[in-house]
C-alpha cells in the first residue's frame, strides 16, 4: 500500500502563514503520511523571495506564463497526485488560491479537511457558508487532530471516475510535465537561487 499523499493548501505570504503550513505538514509528515507544500515543493519561492519588486529583466516578459506554471503544477498535484487536500482557513478572511483549491478538490471528489484555530470569522462567527459547506461544517479545531481527520476521510470517501474539462485536463498535464523537470533538476539547486535559466527550463518543459 502506497503511503497517501496530501496536499497542503493556505495563505503563504508572509512568515507567519508560512510557519502556520509548516506545521500542518509537519503534523502530517510525523503521522506516516507525504505532503505537498507549495512554498517548499512548488513553483512559488521563485516569485515570493522576489516580493513585489518586479521580475528580473529577461523574465519580465513572461510573468503570466510563470503564474500559469505555479496553477498547473499546483492543479495537477491536488487533483492527479494528491490523495487528500487539507485547507487552513486561518486569516481575517480565508485565503483566495485556498478557496479555489478547496472547490477544485470538492469537485473532483478527493477527500477534504479543514482546518481553522483563528477565532475570527465574518458572519456572526461563522465562515461563509459556500466554504464551509464544503465539509459539511466539520472544521477542525487543532493541529493534532488533522492526521486523524485526514485519516478518516480517506477511509470514508469511495473514489469515483470524475469527468474533468477540457482545460483542467491541459492543466493537470502541463503540471505533469512541469513535476518532471523540477524533479530533474540536480538536489543541490535551491528555488530560491534558481536562475532565470532554469526558471525557462523548467516552464518550457510544462507549457510548450
Amino acid at each position: 500500500m502506497t503511503t497517501p499523499r496530501i496536499y497542503c493548501s493556505g495563505p503563504l505570504f508572509c512568515a507567519e502563514e508560512i510557519g502556520g503550513m509548516s506545521a500542518i505538514a509537519q503534523q502530517l509528515e510525523q503521522a506516516g503520511f507525504h505532503t505537498f507544500l507549495p512554498h517548499r515543493d512548488g513553483l512559488e519561492p521563485y516569485v515570493m523571495r522576489l516580493g513585489n519588486t518586479p521580475l528580473p529583466g529577461p523574465l519580465s516578459g513572461i510573468r503570466t506564463r510563470i503564474d500559469h506554471a505555479i496553477f498547473a503544477l499546483d492543479v495537477y498535484e491536488l487533483i492527479e497526485r494528491c490523495d487528500a487536500v487539507v485547507c487552513n482557513l486561518n486569516g481575517r478572511v480565508p485565503d483566495e488560491g485556498m478557496i479555489v483549491e478547496a472547490a477544485l478538490a470538492y469537485a473532483a471528489g478527493k477527500p477534504l479537511v479543514l482546518f481553522k484555530d483563528d477565532v475570527r470569522a465574518p458572519f456572526g462567527g461563522f465562515d461563509n457558508a459556500m466554504l464551509t459547506s464544503l465539509v459539511k461544517g466539520r472544521i477542525v479545531g487543532t493541529l493534532t487532530e488533522i492526521p486523524a481527520a485526514v485519516r478518516a476521510e480517506l477511509a470514508g470517501k469511495k473514489k469515483s471516475a470524475v469527468d474533468l474539462s477540457a482545460d483542467l485536463v491541459e492543466a493537470v498535464r502541463q503540471g505533469r510535465n512541469i513535476s518532471r523537470a523540477l524533479e530533474s533538476l540536480p538536489r543541490r539547486l535551491g528555488k530560491q537561487q534558481w536562475d532565470e535559466s532554469v526558471v525557462r527550463q523548467v516552464i518550457e518543459a510544462g507549457l510548450d
